[in-house]
């Protein structure tokens, strides 16, 4: 018996995943390389997508949402980190925790900010879903609790009563 064909719906979900998750690497690797958003974006394009034979490309990614999110994401940049770092224990800083963990706070708060278009719960629970594909231990928790902060004060009323 063959699997169900899979939903316009679904495949475009399953596509945006696989670009968050790609951005936040992009994400990383810019932080740690210090370079610019057009030349990791390219690099991503040319040698980590759809890789025929390389166990470690990403298949099947939105690339125009994975573009947008990228280059969203360094446009807002100090917009988004003044945001996110209110989602942070006082006295912390946002460049005080994991590499990873900011890239995927930064990516998951431009999408609070700006993509009114995508439900506050997608985005946590896509972004959730990107820690726990880093991380084993209590980082996904973490990053569940510093969204829904965030998605509270970014979506005011669209979270009230959950």
């Amino acid at each position: 018996m063959s699997a169900p064909a899979e939903t316009d719906s679904a495949r475009r979900a399953r596509r945006r995943g696989a670009a968050r998750l790609a951005a936040v690497q992009a994400l990383y690797q810019m932080d740690m390389t210090g370079r610019g958003a057009s030349g990791v974006i390219a690099e991503f394009h040319e040698a980590r997508f759809d890789q025929e034979g390389d166990d470690t490309a990403l298949t099947d990614v939105d690339t125009d949402f994975f573009d947008g999110l990228v280059s969203g994401v360094v446009k807002n940049q100090r917009d988004i980190d003044g945001f996110a770092a209110k989602s942070l224990a006082k006295n912390w800083k946002l460049d005080r925790i994991d590499a990873t963990l900011r890239a995927i706070l930064r990516a998951a708060n431009y999408e609070l900010l700006n993509r009114a278009d995508i439900p506050a719960r997608v985005i946590i629970d896509e972004y959730v879903a990107v820690a726990a594909a880093f991380f084993d231990g209590p980082e996904p928790k973490f990053v569940n609790a510093a969204l829904d902060g965030a998605a509270r004060r970014a979506r005011q009323g669209e979270l009230a009563g959950k």
